[in-house]
């Protein structure tokens, strides 16, 4: 049986509160768009373990006034914080934008073990759901699959501890300015010798 442990919430390491504009916190949630309700439920609570903690109905939404009734279910995550769903109770799932690679979009969840991520790869796999990993990122392994609506979905073990994620994070300024150099080499056909990422 794995031993649950509850990890240490990832502290900020840059987010301080020391800034001109508002704190924010954390995710509260996301919301997308699902299919069938019960489906979903059925993998968010008995495949990923994920509660289901809140169920809503509106036919007016009620941001808009527009008259679209659906349902909004939330599954809640170890740290308080969701993963919400819309069923407009027309067998829609997500759609994909058809310009975006299929692997791009996707939600990661934390884990807090490598058996963890071993048991939760068996359990989706035991359910039938493809599972590509354990990948190993240099500071965290993944695995990657699709929810039933189509949503790529990632696990994910931090194997980094914060010194090297601070350390990282100090240079990221100077890389993302690296990776403009990029934008302009590739948007001019790539010939030639690229700026080093290194």
């Amino acid at each position: 049986m794995l031993k649950e442990s509850i990890p240490p919430l990832r502290q900020a390491l840059f987010n301080t509160g020391k800034r001109q504009t508002p704190t924010i916190y954390g995710h509260h949630h996301c919301g997308f768009r699902c299919r069938n309700a019960e489906e979903t439920r059925h993998f968010y609570e008995d495949v990923l373990g994920l509660p289901l903690s809140f169920v809503v109905y509106h036919d007016k939404v009620p941001s808009t006034g527009d008259l679209r009734p659906y349902c909004h279910i939330f599954f809640e995550l170890g740290d308080g914080s969701s993963i919400g769903f819309f069923d407009l109770f027309d067998g829609k799932a997500t759609v994909p934008d058809p310009e975006t690679p299929a692997w791009l979009t996707h939600f990661a969840f934390q884990i807090d073990s490598p058996e963890a991520l071993e048991v939760m790869k068996k359990r989706l796999e035991g359910a039938g759901v493809e599972v590509i990993g354990p990948i190993d990122h240099k500071i965290f392994d993944s695995i990657y699959f699709y929810d039933p609506n189509g949503i790529r979905l990632e696990l994910v073990y931090q194997t980094a501890a914060p010194n090297v994620m601070k350390a990282k994070g100090e240079q990221a300024h100077a890389l993302l300015a690296k990776f403009e150099e990029m934008r302009t080499y590739y948007k001019n056909g790539g010939q030639g010798q690229g700026p080093s990422v290194s």
